[in-house]
Parts: C-alpha cells; structure tokens; sequence
C-alpha cells in the first residue's frame, strides 16, 4: 500500500481558517463534519494531489496533544505547496488578504517561491519547485 503524508493543523476558528484557504491559496472542501454545537472537529481540503486536515482548537483527545499557532505564540512549523505559478499564486492570496512575508523570488535550487501567513499565523510556502521532479 502506498503512503501519503497529510499535515494537521489546528485553528482558533476553524470555518474562518476554511473560508480563507479556499478563497487565498486555492484549497478545495472534500469533507468538513461539525459538533453539534457548529465547530468544525475534522475537516479535509485538498489542493492538486495533496491535502491537509484541520479542526477547532478543542479539548479532545488529539486536542491535548496538539495547539493552534495562535496559542503556541508562532509557528512551529510550515507547510510547502506545488502550484504552477507562484507569483500569481502570491497575487491571488494577497488579494484575498493573505500577509505575504516574503515575496516571490526565483529560488537558487529551481522554480519560484513565496511565503505567506494566514489569519492565525500558521505559514505556508507556495513554489513552483517540485521535489518529485528533480
């Protein structure tokens, strides 16, 4: 059987977390099931042949393991993405609100790269750089 990697974030608000990954970087919703109180506990969005998982920042089992960025003060960590083009990439989420902190560059090892932070700090590069391609 083949292995996929899929990162695991946790957000402060999770439905605001979907909305803008949707609207800046491009994800797509595959799945997002709610508490009966609304909260999001697990949600799936892809984005080309990857994806991510997410939910509220809560009290649960895999919740007192793990916090959102927003509550451990700053990231720990980012999440690197392939997209064709990543200066208009860049331009997409800074239109839709994204702080780009820092801009898009070729890169010295191939392709071209930006980084940017989403609304709860959690930082994500975008490059056109495909480590399965070299």
């Amino acid at each position: 059987m083949a292995s996929t990697v899929i990162p695991t974030l946790r957000y402060q608000d999770a439905r605001r977390a979907i909305e803008f990954l949707v609207e800046a970087f491009g994800f797509e919703i595959q799945a997002v099931f709610e508490d009966e109180d609304g909260s999001i506990l697990h949600a799936q969005l892809s984005h080309g042949d990857g994806m991510i998982m997410l939910g509220d920042d809560r009290e649960s089992e895999w919740g007192r393991l793990v916090t959102s960025v927003a509550a451990a003060g700053k990231p720990t960590s980012g999440t690197y993405v392939v997209v064709d083009d990543a200066f208009a990439h860049a331009e997409r989420a800074r239109q839709a609100g994204a702080e780009i902190v820092r801009e898009p560059v070729t890169e010295d090892y191939g392709g071209a790269g930006y980084t940017a932070r989403d609304p709860e700090g959690n930082l994500w590069d975008f490059g056109s750089y495909d480590p399965w391609t070299t």
